[in-house]
């Protein structure tokens, strides 16, 4: 008999609501380790709501977190990130007065299994993640002066060095021209082999999510409405209509 291989994220019917507004309702969302599974649908569906509940920033009104066997349910974020949990920002947040390997320094000593580290070991590290992303000959450059591109990498280079088991990216693509979204989807499946990543991807550049994810996920109104391979997902008339409209999708 085979044994079923246990997901490292179980989201378990989460609903949040915020006054008479249902951003998510009752979804449930089952990732295992070294996917990469991508999480679309229209803007308002929820995506990012749901990637703030797994991280701790909010509290769901009802269900469960569960990552690694663990209930992490309301847990703080610092905890979360901890435990193995790191992401991206769709508008990248680094500390703008901060050069770029300060930025990472940061990172590396917040993440898990940091204790006691030293700020020089954690400059050391934070050079091999600049290196990764090629921005280590922007070390000294402070955040508020690199590119948005350049922020990007940023943003990636300090969401791997707290060493996560689970990474969560927020539309890494927005705003990037298609030379560099085929660079940044070269780089993450990089980090997803190299780190031994599993990667839950929100993203509105289809080309670039379906390329990328093994499985897609989509959210429209809070509700999870779809679920499957890139391809048959494209082909779903309920997703085809959360994007274009009815009309245009039977037509």
């Amino acid at each position: 008999m085979k044994v079923q291989e246990m997901a490292l994220l179980n989201v378990q019917g989460v609903t949040k609501r915020f006054g008479g507004l249902v951003a998510l309702n009752n979804v449930e969302l089952s990732i295992k380790e070294g996917e990469i599974v991508g999480l679309i649908g229209p803007n308002g569906a929820g995506k990012t709501t749901l990637f703030n509940i797994i991280c701790g920033f909010y509290k769901p009104d009802a269900g469960k977190v569960e990552f690694d066997g663990r209930n992490i349910t309301g847990m703080k974020p610092y905890e979360i990130c901890k435990l193995g949990i790191s992401r991206t920002f769709q508008i990248p947040r680094p500390f703008p007065d901060l050069t770029a390997i300060y930025n990472v320094a940061l990172a590396v000593m917040y993440g898990k299994d940091r204790a006691n580290m030293s700020l020089g070991d954690a400059l050391l590290d934070a050079a091999h993640y600049l290196e990764f992303v090629g921005l280590l000959r922007k070390r000294d450059v402070l955040a508020r002066d690199l590119t948005p591109f350049e922020l990007r990498l940023l943003e990636l280079a300090r969401a791997l060095a707290t060493t996560p088991k689970l990474l969560l990216i927020d539309e890494t693509m927005a705003g990037l021209n298609p030379v560099e979204c085929e660079r940044a989807l070269e780089l993450i499946n990089r980090a997803r082999d190299e780190f031994k990543l599993t990667i839950c991807w929100i993203e509105h550049v289809m080309r670039i999510i379906m390329k990328a994810a093994e499985r897609v996920v989509v959210l429209h109104y809070g509700m999870k409405i779809a679920e499957g391979a890139p391809e048959e997902v494209a082909r779903d008339v309920k997703v085809i209509e959360a994007y274009l409209g009815e009309r245009r999708a039977r037509g």
